[in-house]
């Protein structure tokens, strides 16, 4: 089984907030447009590993503020407003604004990845029995320095992200 977390910057002016919109705007930028798309550097997506990416980000959380969605941290994977399907029957849509897409590209410019790793360390190694640690640490760093860029990109050119997470 297959899942991912696929990120999409757009213009915050031409989305549309209706689960209906998403799924016609995402479907197709995952299904027919994703190499083009990640290759033009507007798409992003983590293949079963954003949970524990989460996690890396998790931490942060405990010095700062505790209202649930204000924190710079959560933005980069979960955070932002849920625009959920009618009957709830599939995972919601997130929405980034332009002024949070910002936020979580601040967050992860300046967060120190050997100070995130070394707090989250041993929530996010404890499943992966029998890896390698050094290999264990690279692939995240590798998803923080990609989570990065397409969110400075992004942030740079203005842009909301759309987050879709496919099962």
């Amino acid at each position: 089984m297959s899942f991912h977390m696929h990120l999409r910057a757009i213009r915050e002016t031409e989305m549309q907030d209706g689960y209906s919109w998403l799924e016609e705007f995402m479907g197709p930028a995952w299904y027919d447009h994703w190499e083009a798309e990640r290759d033009a550097g507007i798409a992003h997506a983590i293949e079963k590993d954003f949970g524990p990416v989460n996690e890396l980000y998790a931490p942060v959380s405990a010095l700062t503020d505790d209202r649930r969605g204000s924190r710079e941290c959560e933005l980069p994977i979960y955070g932002g407003r849920p625009v959920y399907h009618p009957a709830h029957a599939r995972p919601p849509f997130v929405i980034l604004t332009a002024a949070e897409t910002r936020n979580a590209a601040d967050f992860l410019t300046t967060a120190s990845f050997d100070a995130l790793w070394e707090t989250a360390r041993a929530k996010i190694t404890s499943p992966y029995v029998g890896w390698d640690k050094t290999k264990l640490k690279d692939i995240f760093l590798g998803y923080h320095t990609s989570l990065s860029s397409f969110y400075r990109r992004t942030a740079s050119s203005d842009h909301a992200v759309i987050k879709a997470f496919w099962y």
